[in-house]
Order: C-alpha cells, then sequence, then structure tokens
C-alpha cells in the first residue's frame, strides 16, 4: 500500500510528519506538499507557468504550486510510483458546510478520488498552535476501517477534528455537511491614500445550528465524518424539469 499524504498548509506544517508517522505501518508513505500556504485554493490548477519540484529527504517533496497540482504530480509526474490512497491534511481550521467548495485541503482528497484511489480530507477545527499528534492518530485509525471495509467509487471522506483532548472527545457522528451564516464576507478599507481596497473573509464563520450537520457534531464535542460524493447531478430535478417542454426556441 502505497499513501500520498499531502495538505494546502504547505510542507513546513507539522501535520506532515504526524501523518506519515501513523500511516507507516500501513506501507510506503509519500508527501508531496505546497512549498507555501495554498489555503483557499480549491482545486486550482497551475497552467500558465511551470511547475518546480525539490526534494526534502527520502520520499518528501515540495511543489511551487496548488494542492491539486500535488495530487497530479504524485500520479502523473513519473516522480514516484502511483499512490493507493491519499490522505489530505491535517487542516489548521475547519472545513465544513460549503467552506469544502474552497478548500485547497478538500480538493487534494478530490482529486485523488478523480484519480481512482480513496481519499480522507482531515481538519482540526482550531489556528492555535497544536503538535497534530492526536488528530493524526485518529485518522490512522480512521484510514484502517477505509482499508479494512472499503468505500464506494467516486466519494471521500471529509474529516473534522474538535480542538479537544481525545479523552474529552464524545465519539465520532457520521454527518451531512452543514450550512454557513454568510456575514461580512468582504470587508472594505480604506489605505493612507484615501484608496479603497477589499479583505475576502471577515469575522469567523457562523454555522445553522442544525442536527446531524457537521457543525453540530463539532459544537458538541464530536469527529465529524461526512461522506462525500463527487456526483453532483440532481437527478430528481432532471425528472421534475422533464415537464418543463424546454427547447431552443
Amino acid at each position: 500500500m502505497h499513501f500520498l499524504v499531502t495538505n494546502d498548509d504547505g510542507l513546513h506544517s507539522p501535520a506532515l510528519l504526524q501523518l506519515r508517522k501513523q500511516l507507516l505501518p500501513f506501507g510506503r508513505v509519500t508527501v508531496i506538499a505546497p512549498d507555501r500556504n495554498q489555503s483557499a485554493m480549491s482545486q486550482a490548477l497551475t497552467l500558465h507557468r511551470p511547475l518546480r519540484i525539490h526534494p526534502h529527504g527520502d520520499d518528501v517533496y515540495s511543489v511551487d504550486g496548488t494542492p491539486t497540482d500535488c495530487v497530479l504530480i504524485a500520479f502523473h509526474g513519473k516522480l514516484i510510483d502511483k499512490p493507493d490512497f491519499v490522505v489530505s491534511g491535517i487542516n489548521h481550521g475547519p472545513n465544513m458546510g460549503e467552506d469544502v467548495f474552497y478548500s485547497g485541503t478538500v480538493a487534494a482528497a478530490l482529486e485523488g478520488v478523480l484519480q481512482g484511489v480513496p481519499a480522507v480530507a482531515a481538519s482540526l477545527v482550531t489556528r492555535k498552535p497544536t503538535d497534530f499528534a492526536e488528530p493524526a492518530a485518529m485518522v490512522g485509525r480512521i484510514v484502517r476501517h477505509v482499508l479494512e471495509r472499503g468505500v464506494p467509487e467516486k466519494m471521500l471522506l471529509n474529516v473534522n477534528f474538535p480542538f479537544l483532548p481525545k479523552a474529552e472527545m464524545k465519539g465520532l457522528q457520521l454527518t451531512r455537511l452543514g450550512s454557513r451564516v454568510y456575514q461580512d464576507t468582504l470587508v472594505k478599507k480604506v489605505d493612507p491614500r484615501g484608496r479603497d481596497y477589499y479583505w475576502i473573509g471577515g469575522e469567523d464563520p457562523i454555522w445553522k445550528p442544525d442536527p446531524g450537520t457537521d457543525f453540530h457534531a463539532l459544537h458538541d464535542g464530536y469527529v465529524s465524518v461526512t461522506p462525500m460524493q463527487l456526483e453532483l447531478t440532481d437527478h430528481k430535478a432532471i425528472a421534475a424539469m422533464a415537464n418543463w417542454g424546454l427547447t431552443l426556441d
């Protein structure tokens, strides 16, 4: 079994080494990660310049590109043997609800699924300094279950850990994606020369406290595991819209 470990926080995140330590008992582990922070890059590709790859010891590489670039290089760059499993993270901050569409962490796992292998995206719900040791150990246990039981094709697991000691966590819940309340997502400021500029981000997100969602589980002290399928087609809508009589005229 050959694992690819990547992230969007960059090669120097301590989470990478912790994940590698937990996955080595299952087989070979290769780390290919961005050479700098690439958060919120979603599934962006670097198309208009060459990519540079730098080795950092045995089976560790950095790429001056996005998380998705890293996964594509692993599968098609003739740099390593093709991976059998992609683990992305552990992200320093949550990836819940609609934010998964912006997340470079989730995008890297998604690219692994597109390449035909199982994938797990993992995030720790804090911005505070941490060594990631306990969540990495829990990722290892989740990976073991995936190896033993398998997952459907075109599906990834999006895992979020509360920032709590394991002894204080209440358990694990299988969840659906929550829904974010968007406010102050674009903040207008004025520079010293009187010109307007904007920051995307604003305040920390607020989530609807709906039972069964990833946010609700994390709020109550549980680890959230959300199975995400790549099939986005609304098949019920296709059936309902068949009676619209849509034409080109």
